[in-house]
Order: C-alpha cells, then sequence, then structure tokens
C-alpha cells in the first residue's frame, strides 16, 4: 500500500550531507542561504542525498509516471474539487493536455526564468538541482495527478509566483492544508526531513516564513490574499498570473481550449504567445 506520503520515503535525517547544523543557524541569522553562497558542486550533492535517498527519488518518480495511465484517480480528482466549488466545469482530457502545455509555456517557465535571471541565478542550473531533489515534482504541471507530499514538497522547494493554485489543489486531498502546515513549520525548526536538499535550492531566506503566513491565512480564510512573486504584477505578466495563479481561473481557462485533436494541435502548433483573448478578467 502507498504511503500516504510517499515524498517522505527513504528520506534523509535532517543532520544528513550538505552543510553542518551550525553553519545553517549561522546562514541564516545572517540571511544567506546555500543556493546563493556554495559552489554547484557542493549544492548538486546536498540536493542528490545518498545512494539510498536517490534510489527512493527513482521509485517515487516512477510511481509519478504510472499515475498517467490512471484515469480513475484523475477523475476523482477532479470530481473532489469541483465539488468543492473550484471547478466549473471539468475541462475533457484533451483540454487538460493542452491547457497543461499553456500553463507550462506561457506561464509557469518564463515567469520563472525572468525570476531568476533578474537574481543572477542560472535557471537551468536551478532546474537540475530541482530535479536532484526530487524529479517527481516536475512530471506533472497541473498536479492533478501529484501525491500529497509531491505538493508539499513542491511548494517547499520553490518560491512559488502564487501559492494559492496549489493549496486549493491540495484540498483535494483529505488533510493536505494541515500536513502542509505541519511540514513548513518543521522546515522552519531545521527538522524536516529535506531540509538539507531543499535548503540547496530555495535561494530566499525568508520565503518558508511567508508561505507558513499564508497557510495559516488561508487555512482560517480563503479567501486571504497570497503573497505573489515580486516579478508577477509586472505589466507583462499580470494577465497571465490572473488566468492560472489560481485553480478556478486556470480551469476556467483550460475550458475555453479547443476540444478535438485537430483544433487542439493547431493551437499548440499556431499559438506561441499567451492569449489574451481567454484570459480572465
Amino acid at each position: 500500500m502507498q504511503s500516504a506520503h510517499p515524498i517522505l520515503e527513504a528520506s534523509p535525517s535532517p543532520s544528513a550531507g550538505g552543510a553542518d547544523p551550525a553553519t545553517m543557524d549561522a546562514m541564516a541569522m545572517e540571511g544567506t542561504v546555500a543556493r546563493t553562497s556554495e559552489p554547484a558542486w557542493k549544492l548538486m550533492l546536498q540536493a542528490a542525498g545518498t545512494p539510498r535517498e536517490m534510489a527512493g527519488k527513482v521509485r517515487r518518480l516512477a510511481s509519478a509516471l504510472l499515475t498517467y495511465a490512471r484515469g480513475d484517480a484523475l477523475d476523482a480528482r477532479l470530481e473532489r474539487l469541483k465539488r468543492l466549488g473550484y471547478i466549473d466545469s471539468v475541462p475533457t482530457r484533451l483540454q487538460l493536455v493542452v491547457g497543461s502545455a499553456d500553463m507550462l509555456r506561457f506561464w509557469i517557465v518564463p515567469a520563472a526564468k525572468d525570476y531568476y535571471d533578474s537574481h543572477g541565478i542560472d535557471f537551468g542550473f536551478h532546474q537540475v538541482l530541482r530535479f536532484l531533489d526530487e524529479p517527481a515534482s516536475l512530471v506533472d504541471p497541473t498536479g492533478f495527478l501529484s501525491t500529497t507530499g509531491n505538493i508539499i514538497g513542491h511548494l517547499m522547494q520553490v518560491v512559488h509566483a502564487n501559492p494559492a493554485y496549489d493549496l486549493q489543489l491540495l484540498e483535494s486531498h483529505e488533510g493536505g492544508l494541515e500536513e502542509l502546515e505541519r511540514q513548513v513549520e518543521q522546515m522552519l525548526a531545521g527538522t524536516h526531513a529535506r531540509t538539507r536538499s531543499i535548503g540547496a535550492i530555495v535561494e530566499d531566506p525568508d520565503y518558508h516564513q511567508r508561505l507558513l503566513g499564508y497557510v495559516r491565512d488561508y487555512i482560517r480564510d480563503r479567501g486571504a490574499d497570497a503573497p505573489k512573486r515580486d516579478n508577477v504584477t509586472s505589466e507583462r505578466f499580470a494577465p497571465i498570473e490572473r488566468t492560472f495563479g489560481t485553480l478556478p481561473a486556470a480551469m476556467r481557462y483550460f475550458a475555453k481550449l479547443p476540444s478535438t485533436p485537430l483544433a487542439a494541435a493547431r493551437h499548440l502548433l499556431t499559438v506561441d504567445e499567451f492569449p489574451l483573448a481567454l484570459a480572465e478578467r
């Protein structure tokens, strides 16, 4: 039987690998993080972990890829989100595929690259570190087929443009929000199983504190304001963020996309800029 939180399977102890606790405490006091202060080779080793931990990551990646063949799991997830009020009209499978591609090429990748470039961080190397830390977190752009643990790990691994989407997605997992709160508390306390590996990736020393504050606010009030990344309120990204930054808005966009194979192929091959006409108003 699969663990409720498989992302933690074969996880390292908080003291395994990477910088020692005294070094991490000193870096926290100075407002620095390993991602911007350690050499590339050390970051890669820290993100990858031990051979045993890497074997666990490979198993979780295989499990994540196998979920693509499980249509019943996707249907159940979408139905629960509809009952929760996050989806007005459930997109077709084809619309989900096209929507995932649009989300990746118009929102996730360009907004992230813009952010990391502005902070002098190599975007390509950043993805290498993310893959070494947890490859399963990179194979599902929409998150519909991700486990509770994968979504939580992704939230803690990446400074999010808008974490609202992921918190809304977590509501399709029983106890997901409470588990997220618990794990972010552990990250801040330095006791989380992935403290070292996530510490090799996250470049903002205040990110987890902001995330915890938002999680607690969101649990109390689903309308709580989300902490948005500093580059997504720009003229370039604001309309795209309004479309993909929350689950209901993204699903409304998906539902407007082509629903036949020919039209879907035409959209993917000919639409090379974000279609403002379909944007969330």
